[in-house]
């Protein structure tokens, strides 16, 4: 049946009022849903030059983003009737340019932690992600089967995030040198051999050893040996302005509808097609 012209104009008003919010520029004039990340930590988010598989334009540059954050927040618009902006910002500016509503959301592979909790809203889960550690396959450490076999190795990890905060402490007289400022940073200290192990999530591990063949991936996680940390902790959510329920619960209600399984196979996708998967 065909639906009246003017009453499909109203409802798409009234849902884009029930959507929108006013302090950026996800609202009903624009339809746009500003989504910031570093476009450098893949799978998660990354830059490349063409929009090859689905990229999309980085605002304000020639370049363009693509992987699992990408991916993710393209199905949020296409299910909400959004267009999609991706902003290109720093770790350390993600948060913040959430509280002063400069972009909608962040989308960047962010642990829901309950410090980040008193700054920022959070969606539920759109990935569940387990800590490993990765070092090379020749160290002392490479047949580590549990977190005490780690004991004394120099080590490091990213910024303002769990496996910096909370699981190196937990390494007995471990030599934690500064946290990096980025995951590849990370990533590029242990192949420069400026520290035994880092540790990280299983997806970025996962994506680290097709990129470097050397690195070794060691994954305790179910075992007595595993890292301690709370379920909330490898919660991978997206965040958003507090008290911003509207988009908090149009997110949701996309999440809602797919399952673990979903996020895997997208998560699988975007390590397929990652710039280094073909690296020899």
């Amino acid at each position: 049946m065909k639906r009246n012209g003017k009453a499909a104009a109203a409802l798409l008003c009234t849902a884009a009022m029930v959507l929108g919010v006013g302090s950026t520029a996800f609202a009903e004039e624009t339809k746009t849903l500003k989504v910031a990340m570093e476009c450098g930590y893949a799978p998660y988010n990354w830059t490349q030059a063409t929009d090859e598989n689905g990229a999309v334009p980085i605002a304000g540059s020639s370049e363009y983003a693509y992987g699992y954050d990408v991916m993710m927040a393209k199905h949020i618009c296409e299910e909400l009737g959004y267009e999609l902006e991706i902003v290109k910002l720093d770790w350390d500016s993600l948060v913040p340019a959430v509280q002063s509503g400069t972009v909608d959301c962040v989308i960047a592979g962010q642990s829901i932690t309950s410090a980040r909790m008193q700054m920022v809203d959070f969606t539920e889960p759109y990935y569940y992600a387990s800590i490993i550690t990765l070092t090379k396959a020749d160290s002392d450490y490479a047949e580590a089967k549990s977190v005490a076999d780690l004991a004394g190795a120099t080590c490091t990890s990213q910024l303002n995030t769990i496996w910096y905060d909370v699981c190196l402490p937990q390494i007995e007289d471990a030599d934690i040198l500064p946290a990096q400022e980025s995951a590849p940073a990370m990533l590029v200290s242990l192949d420069a051999d400026k520290c035994d192990l880092v540790v990280t999530d299983m997806p970025t591990g996962m994506a680290a050893c097709v990129a470097y063949p050397d690195f070794k991936l060691l994954d305790f996680t179910g075992g007595d040996g595993e890292f301690q940390v709370s379920d909330e902790e490898i919660n991978i959510g997206i965040s958003l302005q507090k008290g911003n329920d509207e988009l908090k619960d149009a997110i949701n209600s996309v999440l809602e509808n797919m399952t673990t399984e979903d996020y895997e196979e997208m998560m699988n996708e975007a390590i397929s097609v990652q710039p280094l998967s073909d690296a020899e």
